[in-house]
């Protein structure tokens, strides 16, 4: 008995350091935070699942051993996702494609382990010379390996990280359209993650450190850049009586001034009398620019088979809006539904007035599957 307990804590504590060295040894090669496209691989934050695209589309911080979840929030990895899979697709914009395949599995002695490919397709385009005659189609893609692993520490902590090898492939045209340029880059990241989970209060809060990692090979020779390093903190609460969940997340720990810009369609509001610009107080200021980081959202049950989810990034609303018609912008919902031993989901997420993706996914256990063959 002795044993078996210094074994566990053992390897508790193994766990801790390996994350802990990890997070402080990758950490020294993130020079700063950047956001807005100053930095690659940008599609490994996309949202991996239609329940986390239809709830704000980042990640949750929500325990109910739903193998899509680990993928952007590791800590919430347990047991209970051994033998689960998951599969999801996203039609994007501008016929780009993009999807997730998921594998749980459970080791007594080392931990929880989720394995994760993902893809993206930027769609096929024409390759055509300076006259105008097309001479053929090229593509771009990018992949990526995720092993994500996690533990619980105490009845009330768990800790988890995934481990990110990453791959990337670019054909382009040269200037004088005579040959196609092939660009590709190998790169390599880890996530780590810690979560508070009080079951019977039905709370649970993470906090997590993403895309801490490096290029291993650039696309060009001496022309490293960035990963989109980011810090999150995640909330999310279940009502006792209802069958209802609210999430709320704060994105972007290392950077305030989320706000941007654009010179050609400025966000200054004039005085119709004077012309002048109306400056924004302070108080203003710094609410703008709180809520920039703040996405909220909800999920309620019905009947125990059917799930009606709801989302807002205030965030995603004013970068993406269009003043003369500002639409749904920033706002996502979805719906999901469980029938025999698969849940199927279902989200639409407003991001332009050019158009919304679709997000579809599809979990099972099969282990179900086994039991009833036996």
């Amino acid at each position: 008995m002795v044993l078996n307990t210094t074994k566990a804590l053992l390897v508790n504590r193994a766990g801790t350091i390996f994350i802990l060295c990890s997070f402080l040894i990758l950490q020294t090669l993130v020079i700063q935070a950047q956001i807005g496209g100053r930095h690659t691989y940008e599609f490994l934050n996309l949202p991996n699942s239609a329940r986390i695209a239809g709830m704000g589309g980042d990640f949750l911080a929500i325990d109910d051993d739903d193998i899509t979840l680990s993928l952007a929030n590791p800590s919430l990895i347990s047991p209970a996702m051994h033998n689960n899979i998951g599969l999801s697709f996203v039609n994007y914009f501008a016929k780009i494609n993009y999807g997730y395949a998921q594998y749980g599995r459970d080791f007594n002695k080392v931990g929880s382990f989720v394995g994760t490919l993902q893809f993206i397709h930027y769609g096929d385009f024409d390759w055509a010379n300076d006259a105008g005659t097309i001479l053929g189609k090229f593509s771009s893609s990018e992949y990526a390996l995720n092993i994500g692993w996690g533990r619980r520490l105490t009845p009330h902590f768990t800790i988890g990280a995934n481990w990110k090898f990453i791959y990337s492939h670019f054909q382009t045209q040269d200037n004088t359209f005579s040959y196609l340029q092939n660009a590709t880059s190998f790169g390599m990241a880890v996530d780590v993650a810690g979560s508070y989970i009080h079951t019977e209060s039905m709370f649970v809060a993470s906090f997590i450190a993403r895309n801490i990692g490096f290029q291993m090979k650039p696309y060009y020779t001496g022309n490293g850049e960035p990963l989109p390093f980011e810090m999150q903190i995640g909330l999310s609460k279940g009502l006792k009586h209802l069958p209802l969940k609210f999430s709320l997340l704060y994105n972007h720990l290392e950077k305030w001034d989320l706000t941007y810009e654009d010179p050609a369609n400025p966000s200054e509001e004039y005085d119709p009398l004077t012309g002048e610009v109306k400056k924004k107080s302070g108080i203003e200021k710094f609410a703008d620019n709180f809520m920039r980081h703040i996405v909220i959202g909800g999920e309620l049950t019905i009947a125990k088979i059917v799930d009606v989810r709801l989302g807002y990034s205030y965030g995603r609303r004013q970068e993406m809006k269009v003043a003369s018609k500002l639409s749904t912008v920033g706002i996502s919902w979805g719906v999901g539904l469980r029938i025999s031993n698969f849940s199927f989901s279902y989200s639409r997420s407003s991001y332009h007035l050019a158009g919304s993706p679709n997000y579809f996914t599809i979990t099972t256990n099969l282990s179900a599957f086994a039991s009833k063959k036996k």
